[in-house]
């Protein structure tokens, strides 16, 4: 039983990734972006409208109010673009109350 677990666990871990990668790709709507382990280079790659709204040592979150954010990441050089700043991601103890 646990060596099934220990085997499941990486892939569904690997397959969620996918899913969310390929949301994203396929035009899902996401108010940011998540670039995990971003190519050095990527930031001086950006166009002038896409910000930088949170950074990491490995990973950048970017936003932008462009429809093809995805896209201009990776033409930027990003090898994988996850969806980021989704309200069902963040639980509602964590959020900022006005």
């Amino acid at each position: 039983m646990l060596k099934r677990l220990l085997i499941a666990l990486p892939v569904v871990f690997v397959a969620w990734i996918g899913v969310l990668a390929l949301v994203m790709r396929l035009g899902g709507d996401a108010p940011a972006a998540f670039v995990p382990f971003p190519p050095t280079d990527l930031v001086g790659q950006l166009p002038s409208d896409i910000a930088i709204t949170g950074r990491s040592p490995i990973s950048l979150t970017l936003g932008s109010e462009t429809e093809n954010l995805p896209a201009q990441l990776y033409a930027a050089g990003a090898w994988l673009v996850l969806p980021a700043g989704l309200e069902a991601c963040i639980p509602n103890f964590l959020r900022e109350t006005p």
